[in-house]
This record gives C-alpha cells, structure tokens and sequence, in this order.
C-alpha cells in the first residue's frame, strides 16, 4: 500500500492518501484541507499520481478531520463519505463545533454515504482494510486496520506517547483507555500506528512508553 501523508489546518490534522500501486484504486482517510491552497496540494498528488479515489474514510466527525470533504464531493459527488453512526451528532453539529473553537466557518451537516462498523468489508486492490471500533474521543470514533502492511491509521484514539482527549461532545476517559487497551494493544507489535495529529509510532512503543497506558 502507498501512503502519502499531509498536514492541514490550525489543529495540525494528518491527513492520508493511500491507494494501491497496480489498480491506482485510493482513498482518502480525514481530509482536513481547509482551504484552496490545501485541497490544490491535496489533488495535485492524486492528478500525478493518476488516482482513482473510492471512499473517503473518516476515523470520527471533529471538524479538523473533516474540512475537505466539502471540496471532495464538489469535486467528486458520487465518492461516498464512511464512517460510524455513532458519529451522527457530530456530523449534524459542524459549525457549533466551529463555534466551539471561535472559528469563522460556517459548516455545512455532513451526510455519511455508508455506515462502518466491525463487520465492513472494504479492499483497496488486494488490500483488505479493516475498521476496528474504538469509541471514546467520540461516540462513533474508528481505526483502520491494514493487516498484510502492518498499518494503523488510529485517528485521535491513540497518539506517540499520548491518547485522544475525551472532553469533547461524546467523548468518554474510560471508554477511551478501554478501546486502546482491548483493540489497539493487542495488534502484532510491529504494527505501524499513524495517528491524526503529531508523529508516526507503533504499538510496541506505546506499550513500553505511553503514560496513559503504563
């Protein structure tokens, strides 16, 4: 799997362009382009790189993860928009969110194209992506697990050397330590965790170091 990563917004927000390298099939996991200068980086790597974008893939519905998804359905109106329905207030709540953080943005309610959950089947080529469920930082908050490359895209769940805040609308502290604890730590080792915000880390390392987890 290809990844091409990129940082977006006030809030520092990681953003992956990921496709496979024989059918050029991509998608794009929290698109945090917020402005003309972002979604212009964003597309001239899918334009180079001859992408077909399938699905845009959302870990949770903060407004840091979800500014471009306006421009991508301009854009593209048919790629759907994935994510949880436990994520639905929050995609009903755009601007109060932009309130929330004294932003000028006026948000349009995001529409969810298809549900994930634990039970969703989604492949990139041969790649099968995996969702794994870890509410906490929100009530509908996701991972995506790609087993054959050994890859996490954990969103704001887990952080190198930190976790995701839980004092946002539908956040939850324990729910949140029991995600990580229960799914997250229990992937092989090795795996690679890209996080929504700040460095890459793995799950070997957040088990010998992170301090919320000791």
């Amino acid at each position: 799997m290809e990844i091409k990563h990129f940082e977006f917004n006030i809030f520092g927000e990681n953003t992956y362009l990921i496709w496979d390298s024989t059918s050029l099939d991509a998608a794009v996991i929290d698109p945090g382009m917020a402005d003309g200068v972002d979604v212009r980086t964003f597309m001239d790597v899918v334009e180079e790189k001859s992408l077909s974008l399938r699905f845009i893939l959302l870990t949770h519905i903060h407004i840091d993860h979800t500014f471009g998804v306006d421009a991508l359905k301009e854009q593209y109106p048919l790629l759907p928009v994935l994510a949880h329905r436990g994520d639905l207030g929050l995609a009903a709540s755009r601007s109060q969110q932009a309130q929330m953080f004294h932003l000028p943005y006026k948000l349009r309610p995001l529409e969810i194209d298809r549900f994930v959950d634990e039970k969703t089947s989604l492949n990139l080529g041969p790649e099968e992506i995996k969702v794994i469920c870890t509410p906490g930082h929100s009530a509908g908050g996701v991972c995506y697990y790609l087993p054959s490359s050994g890859i996490l895209f954990s969103g704001d769940t887990l952080f190198a050397g930190s976790i995701g805040r839980a004092d946002l609308p539908g956040g939850n502290g324990r729910q949140l330590i029991f995600s990580i604890q229960e799914k997250l730590m229990k992937l092989p080792d090795n795996t690679i965790v890209l996080p929504g915000h700040g460095s890459p880390t793995s799950i070997l390392r957040e088990k010998q170091s992170n301090p919320y987890l000791l």
